[in-house]
């Protein structure tokens, strides 16, 4: 057993699968862990389980909340929770300063929130060495979802990846190992070229709306609105898209559904296909990150004092 995280209390507030799979990696590690929103899940014995997010924010060293973050009611997701979990503006105040607030995505009025009452946010998704390996099992998770709804296989499909980021380079390469035809769109000069290397059909978005027609599979990782009515409507009908951006995704989902192409959104894939994993990188990438955070704190503590 590592003894890196020993003596420092985590609260691990709601999530899914993964984050059981998070809880038990970190206690490996020497956490001390108390539960928020875990009522309904397996038993644990190591973990202590609190009845509410109020009774414990002053309790711990740090606060670890789910990927996915809250709705825009600020209700945190958790599966396994008898009741709503609410990160109400009452509850960010009682936060001590030293205490960060970990999170997947933080939504605006969050953010504001938190930079408004001195409360250290950390936001997780978009961290590169997090979203990287994340991006494995969101690939592959779409690859799954474009197989359950297409009536062809991904080999010799023509398939568009709009968006070749962390998650679409990933995306473009599994593709190309199953043998699909694959035209990855960008913008970057830069990402634009890498395609070439690759061997993809390499597509600047200005001429997105010439080249879509002959997608037959349409991977969309772009957090806002490229297919918008005017480029769904050079869409095939038979066409499949899995949008795999944040919500609410890069869709017009309810001109799709009049026009009749088969959309869907597929947020947090990770936790969905393959929660084993999705615990285990966020317990590869969180200690170091949060040791690093505790002793920034630390040490600003003394020099202030």
């Amino acid at each position: 057993m590592s003894a890196g995280l020993k003596g420092i209390r985590f609260a691990v507030v709601g999530g899914d699968d993964r984050e059981l799979y998070l809880i038990s990696e970190l206690q490996k590690q020497g956490a001390y862990i108390i539960g928020v929103g875990f009522e309904k899940a397996s038993p644990n014995s190591e973990m202590m389980l609190a009845t509410s997010l109020e009774d414990v924010v002053s309790k711990v060293d740090v606060l670890l909340f789910p990927m996915f973050g809250t709705d825009e009611r600020g209700v945190v997701k958790a599966k396994y929770s008898d009741r709503p979990i609410v990160l109400n503006k009452k509850l960010l105040e009682s936060i001590p300063r030293n205490v960060p607030l970990v999170i997947g995505y933080a939504r605006p009025a969050l953010k504001s929130a938190a930079e408004n009452l001195g409360i250290q946010l950390l936001e997780t998704a978009k961290l590169d060495e997090l979203a990287i390996l994340n991006s494995i099992p969101s690939a592959e998770g779409a690859i799954q979802m474009a197989m359950e709804a297409t009536k062809i296989t991904i080999h010799g499909s023509q398939s568009f990846v709009l968006g070749l980021g962390r998650c679409g380079w990933t995306l473009a390469r599994m593709l190309v190992g199953i043998g699909a035809h694959v035209t990855g769109v960008a913008r970057k000069p830069s990402d634009i070229a890498r395609a070439e290397e690759m061997g993809l059909q390499a597509l600047h978005f200005i001429n997105l709306e010439d080249e879509i027609g002959r997608a037959e599979i349409i991977f969309n990782t772009v957090p806002h609105q490229v297919l918008d009515q005017m480029m769904l409507e050079k869409v095939s009908r038979d066409a499949v898209i899995i949008d795999l951006a944040s919500i609410p995704g890069g869709t017009d989902f309810e001109y799709a559904q009049m026009l009749g192409i088969k959309a869907q959104l597929a947020p947090g894939l990770p936790g969905i296909v393959a929660p084993k994993t999705a615990g285990r990188i966020l317990a590869h990438i969180y200690p170091q990150l949060i040791l690093r955070h505790l002793t920034t704190i630390n040490t600003t503590c003394k020099v202030e004092v």
